[in-house]
């Protein structure tokens, strides 16, 4: 199975203005259709940016709503597969989602963020209650979390025992906290003996400062894509092949004894 080309678009993009963000995804899903990428990964909120306060209700939309249709539009032309984050308004609840929508123009996945971090995020949405959401992308089994969900090992470890090849993390991470994107990433892939892609916002939003640092980390810890601070497409392979003899060698999962566990929950 070929490897499959990622591309981590780090950008913070522009606030409350989805035609102006979906503007730039396809401006950046070009670039990346050009160096082979067949999947284009946006940080948390993209669509709409961030530090949107009370503009969440009146930019939430469905998950098959007009902006899901421009994106598979982008998806299509360019010849690969796009995951973004958005508000999802479904009903009188808004969530924390991301997206995946295959190269086809296909809706094959919709995450909701299960670990609401913060006021602002506690306040504007409802926590979703599904914490492994998977689909099958170009021979991988790909899973979706958002940013605050990565730091709960017990949500990471779900998606190693479904399966997950590939764990997509669209993020808002912040200062003083870049010790998450530089250290606990590595680790969660490692421990866990997957791939993640880990896809920030960067500089400053509202009273946010975001610190980039985005990163496609592999089974064995080390980061095949990193970027720096700044906006930033960055580029790593997913490489089934080296994945399949990495979890060949390293023991973690053979070896835990899950009736040790009960008393954690």
């Amino acid at each position: 199975m070929p490897a499959l080309r990622t591309a981590l678009l780090q950008s913070s993009g522009s606030l409350s203005d989805v035609a102006a963000n979906l503007k730039t995804l396809d401006e950046a899903a070009g670039r990346a259709a050009a160096t082979g990428a067949g999947l284009i990964v946006c940080p948390e909120l993209f669509l709409t940016g961030y530090a949107i306060g009370d503009d969440v209700a009146k930019l939430a939309e469905a998950a098959d709503g007009p902006s899901a249709r421009a994106i598979a539009d982008i998806a299509v032309c360019h010849g690969l597969a796009v995951v973004y984050g958005y508000p999802e308004r479904d009903g009188d609840a808004v969530y924390n989602a991301v997206q995946l929508i295959g190269s086809d123009g296909t809706r094959l996945a919709n995450y909701r963020k299960t670990h609401l971090f913060g006021c602002f995020e506690q306040e504007a949405f409802t926590p979703g209650d599904q914490p492994v959401v998977q689909a099958e992308l170009n021979g991988l089994r790909v899973g979706m979390m958002i940013c605050y969900d990565v730091e709960f090992p017990e949500n990471v470890r779900a998606h190693a025992l479904a399966g997950t090849d590939l764990l997509l993390v669209p993020t808002a991470q912040m200062h003083p906290f870049q010790f998450v994107a530089e250290s606990l990433v590595p680790v969660r892939a490692f421990e866990n003996q997957l791939y993640v892609a880990y896809v920030n916002r960067t500089g400053p939003e509202g009273e946010f400062e975001f610190v980039g640092l985005s990163c496609l980390a592999g089974p064995d810890g080390a980061a095949r894509a990193r970027a720096g601070r700044g906006t930033e497409l960055v580029v790593g392979d997913v490489d089934p092949e080296f994945l399949a003899a990495s979890r060949a060698n390293n023991p973690y999962l053979r070896d835990r004894r899950p009736g040790l566990y009960a008393s954690l929950v």
